[in-house]
Parts: C-alpha cells; sequence; structure tokens
C-alpha cells in the first residue's frame, strides 16, 4: 500500500495522541478562513460575520483570505494540502462540496477524504433576479419572454458550480429555458456587470442582491425557498409559480483538513455554535433570512453526503458541465 502525506498525516493525528492541542493552548497564533470566491458575495458575508466573533472568543485573529476562481478547485486545494493544526479552514458550500466532484472528476483532492467536516453554518435562500431592462415584471413574464428569444439573455453567476450557477440551471430544467451562463469569480464581479445590464439575470444569496433590490437597480422575481421569505414578502416562490417540489438554496460550513486534531475539530464546532447565538450574527442572519447551524461533525458530514445525492440526480438531468 502507497503511504500518501495525508493518511499519514491522518494517521500520526489518530494513532499517537501525545498530546492535546486544544488543552496545550490552541490557538496560539491567527487562523486563516479561506473562502474559495472573489469579495462582494454571500459567502463572504457569511465567512467575516462568523470569523469576526470568534475573534472575539479565540483571543486570536480569524482572517478571511478570499481566494477566487477555478470553481473554487484552487481554495479547495489549497486547504486539502495545509497542514492539518486547525490554523487553516476553508468554507465549504454545494458547489464545491457537492457538485463539483460529479463535474470536476479529476481534482486533485477528494472531498470526502482530504477534510473533516466541522459545522454548517448557515442556510441562506436564493433569490432570481433580473435587469430592470428586461421587459418583463414578474416570473412568469420573465419565463415567456425568455422562451419567446432563446439564447438571447445571458445570466451571470460567481462562478462554476458556484449555488447561483446551479439554481439557474435547475431553474432552466424545470421552465424550459434556454440562457447562456457567463461565469465570474465571484458574486462581486459578476453583480458589477448585472447591474451595468451587460448581463440580463442571476440567482445569488438574498444577503448579496437585497440592497440593489431595495434601490430598484435589480428586480425580485422568485425565491428558490419553499416559503416566502419575510425581507420580501410580495416576491413569490417558484413552487407558486407551478413548479411543484422546487427548492434551491445556497449552505455554508467549516471544513478542515483531513487529519486535524479531534478536539481542534470539536473546539472548531463548539466555538462556531456559540458564535451563531451571538446577538451580532443572529441579528446578522436574521436580516438576512439566513437559517444558522452550529451542529456537531457527524451532522454536517451527514447533510453533505445527503445532498451530494440530491445534486447528483440534477447535473446529470440538467446536463450541467465546467463553462
Amino acid at each position: 500500500m502507497t503511504i500518501t502525506r495525508r493518511s499519514a498525516l491522518a494517521t500520526s493525528a489518530l494513532a499517537v495522541p501525545m498530546f492535546s492541542l486544544a488543552e496545550a493552548g490552541w490557538p496560539r497564533q491567527s487562523i486563516r478562513f479561506v473562502v474559495p470566491f472573489a469579495p462582494g458575495g454571500t459567502s463572504e458575508i457569511v465567512a467575516r460575520t462568523v470569523a469576526a466573533e470568534l475573534s472575539k472568543q479565540f483571543g486570536q485573529t480569524v482572517y478571511v483570505d478570499n481566494k477566487g476562481g477555478g470553481g473554487g478547485i484552487p481554495a479547495m486545494s489549497d486547504v486539502a494540502h495545509a497542514t492539518p493544526d486547525g490554523y487553516t479552514i476553508i468554507l465549504g458550500h454545494v458547489g464545491s462540496l457537492a457538485v463539483n466532484p460529479i463535474i470536476f472528476p479529476n481534482q486533485p483532492f477528494n472531498v470526502n477524504k482530504d477534510f473533516v467536516p466541522v459545522t454548517l453554518l448557515a442556510k441562506v435562500p436564493n433569490l432570481f433576479v433580473i435587469h430592470p431592462d428586461v421587459p418583463a415584471t414578474n416570473f412568469k413574464e420573465f419565463v415567456a419572454y425568455v422562451k419567446q428569444n432563446p439564447g438571447r439573455l445571458n445570466y451571470g453567476t460567481a462562478g462554476n458550480a458556484s449555488a447561483g450557477h446551479l439554481a439557474m440551471e435547475y431553474l432552466k430544467l424545470v421552465t424550459g429555458l434556454f440562457m447562456t451562463h457567463i461565469p465570474y469569480r465571484g458574486t462581486g464581479p459578476m453583480l458589477t456587470d448585472l447591474l451595468a445590464g451587460r448581463t440580463q439575470a442571476s440567482s445569488a444569496g438574498l444577503p448579496a442582491l437585497l440592497p440593489h433590490i431595495k434601490s430598484g437597480k435589480l428586480r425580485a422575481i422568485a425565491v428558490g425557498t419553499a416559503q416566502r421569505l419575510p425581507a420580501l414578502p410580495d416576491v413569490p416562490t417558484v413552487v407558486e409559480m407551478g413548479f411543484k417540489d422546487f427548492e434551491t438554496s445556497q449552505w455554508y460550513g467549516i471544513l478542515a483538513p483531513a487529519g486535524t486534531p479531534r478536539d481542534v475539530v470539536k473546539r472548531l464546532q463548539e466555538e462556531s455554535l456559540k458564535a451563531l447565538k451571538s446577538n451580532g450574527v443572529t441579528a446578522r442572519f436574521a436580516e438576512d433570512s439566513a437559517v444558522g447551524g452550529g451542529g456537531p461533525p457527524e451532522d454536517f458530514a451527514a447533510f453533505i453526503a445527503q445532498q451530494q445525492k440530491i445534486w447528483k440526480e440534477i447535473v446529470v438531468r440538467a446536463g450541467i458541465k465546467p463553462d
């Protein structure tokens, strides 16, 4: 049997518990929290909100390191090969954990073997929005317009296999729409072109889109959740528009490199739960209609496995491929 660096690290961490890093005063230095997207999107909002509280609790800086591009693969590879000591963690999401393994079969890591789930942080509603120049005032008018003009509209996303990309392809699948996908290196760059009218539609999380909806720069036509959002009570769900069982949301959680000591993973999970219950995080999440997590690693691992099963079927049916 070939002994890889990763398996050796994992084995040594589990088999030789000479001392507990947590008991030894972990963390003794700053923690790098990698976000696999450029600044300006929901992922960064979730990460920075939680990181700020963790910094207070640990007494050490938890700093967000945006590493966008490549569908999140470079960022995931970076963390997969980082020293498994708890000082490098990553924000995982539906694209990197449930979809990339399907559409990018030759990734330089295995999401189920080279990472250890720590905890689910949040589920964030997906919104479907259009630029005001699109001659449609609601979801049904938008669907009718796109069907009358197949291929004429472009939709932007935070990148290949991002939550927005998956949501739009899922919508295209159930409605029979034809639009062209324009991937960016994050929600921020995507919004720049959408607000300028260089793309015409998108799907992203509520936190990144709500200010532009309120200002009238974007038009919300539907939400991907099963119920309407308190922040936008007049915006219908896709289910209400006649597409039974349609549901899509963004979700984010913390992962660490495989081999990270169990007591460190446990400490990260417990402190994350504490952060999610803080006034600052709960207020921000309520404002964004986000649902906080914080459960144990085993629950997050089971959730990831469930999402992989669900999205594999959707990816195959929709024929989602990297652009």
